[in-house]
């Protein structure tokens, strides 16, 4: 299955996986497998929202004006209180809650209770994860779009790849929906075909997301921040 040492590298992923699981009390390997079974839904989203021009075209602001670079890639180690510490503002590039509810609409509450079902995770820490998860998502498109020196119709191919282990540097160029199309389908026989997650992906790409349970999975991590 796909995992963020997949995305990130070996390091980096490593050094995610690490903070992610310190922060929501759980063991890394388990995180590892959340994480695992996350991402597809996290990326199908993505590819639901990237296949018409307009999606294409927010998706890539959103890219470049908070991800530029890799967002918050750079800080990983505090992710979490940038997240989590109710006293100060969450800047936008680490708004995993707001990340989610667009990405998902009100799939969210599906999702994380797939995850925690399929992972053993409770689903407050569940919930958790996948606010961590989407910022760093992000921030991996926003360095890669930057790096790669491309726009909203540019996008295609740069990580239709990552699944399937082909080079970046050598995906033909498309739009952003080919992009991230590209990722799920592009790797599915390897990954995401054999991933339980698939149907809720499926799900996900053929629902119109207008809708939003933001607060719904914003309130599952916070209440089990609060009950820790």
């Amino acid at each position: 299955m796909f995992s963020l040492q997949d995305l990130l590298g070996a390091e980096q992923g490593n050094q995610a996986v690490d903070q992610i699981s310190s922060q929501v009390g759980a063991e890394p390997s388990l995180v590892n497998t959340a994480i695992q079974y996350a991402l597809p839904a996290i990326l199908g989203g993505l590819a639901n929202n990237a296949s018409s021009p307009a999606g294409a075209q927010s998706l890539d602001n959103a890219l470049s004006q908070d991800y530029s670079g890799g967002g918050v890639l750079g800080n990983l180690g505090g992710l979490g209180n940038l997240i989590f510490d109710q006293a100060t503002p969450t800047p936008r590039e680490a708004n995993g809650g707001g990340i989610l509810g667009h990405i998902f609409g009100n799939q969210q509450g599906q999702v994380a209770q797939e995850v925690s079902n399929k992972s053993g995770i409770g689903i407050g820490q569940v919930a958790q994860i996948l606010m961590m998860l989407a910022p760093i998502v992000m921030g991996y498109l926003g360095q890669q779009k930057q790096q790669q020196n491309v726009g909203a119709d540019g996008l295609g191919g740069l990580l239709g790849g990552i699944l399937g282990g082909a080079p970046q540097q050598s995906a033909p160029a498309g739009g952003l929906g080919d992009l991230l199309g590209g990722i799920l389908g592009g790797g599915q026989s390897q990954a995401a075909s054999s991933n339980p997650l698939g149907g809720i992906a499926s799900a996900i790409l053929d629902q119109d997301h207008d809708g939003s349970s933001l607060d719904d999975i914003a309130s599952m991590a916070f209440n089990y921040i609060t009950k820790k």
